[in-house]
């Protein structure tokens, strides 16, 4: 009977979840070419390809559908079984996997990485990057960081920000040279900072018309997945840009930049940690639902003193 080996399990199923053996080899911080040696390993072992390879796509064989389907929650149960025992442990310890957006791992994660790390030094915190979706993916992310209209109903959630909203805006050079847009029709005629989704679509930015909501396509000479970049470019006064207006709250409060169409800002309900309503979590997972909880770390999050946020 074949007794596959575990790590060649584990990067089976992560290259089954990622569709891809580069982006496996990323996510459990090994090279490529180790994972394809995984993957091959276990196929000559079962005597079964596992995998449709193509010079473009990755996709799981009727086999490979079939084995996926058994072995993931085994794995998962036995992470479970592992991160139980943290509980016997003086200190949580070992690798914490959450999903991030770009702007989340800047405004939430950069934040609180340096004290949580000191408070914790034997937790490796890893931030998987998706501007897409909330979804968490089984067995391979144990939390994740984002706004609420995208973290699905079944999770736990941690508020760790105040509301804020998602505004556009401008220098005033831009606004000079190109007129300030009254209506959100008028951006036709704008520069705008396109931001690229994982799934290669251009965001639609978001506005409120007469009580609903409003998606609106922009064009521009820059597009980017790099949220520092779109308000790069804003400050430069290359174009509009869309951001959280707590993000750009440094600059606006300087007069770097200002809010353009305000009437019609979509409200953002804040930053939230987020899980599953797991019963055993994780020494690790426990430490950062806690750590966030902390006055101080929820000021340092949203750039306040922390008696106020207390208070």
């Amino acid at each position: 009977m074949p007794s596959a080996d575990l790590s060649r399990l584990t990067a089976f199923v992560a290259v089954a979840e990622r569709g891809s053996f580069a982006r496996a080899a990323g996510t459990l911080g090994r090279t490529t070419s180790t994972i394809s040696h995984a993957i091959k390993a276990l196929e000559d072992e079962l005597h079964i390809r596992l995998f449709n390879r193509t010079t473009r796509s990755v996709t799981l064989t009727e086999a490979g559908e079939r084995l996926l389907t058994r072995v993931r929650p085994i794995l998962v149960d036995l992470g479970d079984a592992l991160g139980s025992l943290d509980d016997f442990r003086d200190e949580p310890r070992g690798r914490l996997r959450l999903s991030v957006s770009s702007l989340g791992l800047e405004m939430v994660l950069s934040r609180i990485l340096p004290g949580f790390a000191k408070a914790y030094p034997d937790v490796a915190l890893e931030a998987v990057v998706d501007n897409e979706t909330g979804e968490l993916m089984e067995g391979r992310e144990d939390a994740g960081i984002r706004g609420l209209a995208l973290i699905p109903q079944d999770m736990i959630t941690v508020r760790v920000s105040p509301p804020s909203r998602q505004v556009a805006v401008a220098s005033p050079e831009y606004l000079r040279r190109h007129g300030t847009p009254r209506r959100i029709a008028d951006l036709a005629a704008h520069r705008c900072v396109q931001f690229r989704l994982g799934s290669g679509a251009a965001y639609r930015w978001e506005f409120q018309e007469r009580g609903r909501r409003v998606e609106t396509p922009v064009t521009g000479a820059l597009v980017t997945d790099n949220m520092e970049v779109v308000l790069r470019a804003a400050l430069d006064g290359v174009a509009i840009a869309y951001t959280n207006e707590a993000h750009a709250r440094p600059h606006l409060d300087a007069g770097r930049l200002q809010i353009v169409l305000e009437p019609y800002a979509v409200p953002f309900d804040g930053w939230h940690l987020y899980y599953p309503s797991r019963r055993n979590m994780t020494g690790p997972l426990r430490a950062l639902a806690e750590y966030v909880r902390r006055p101080e770390v929820l000021a340092m999050i949203a750039g306040q003193k922390a008696e106020a946020v207390a208070a």
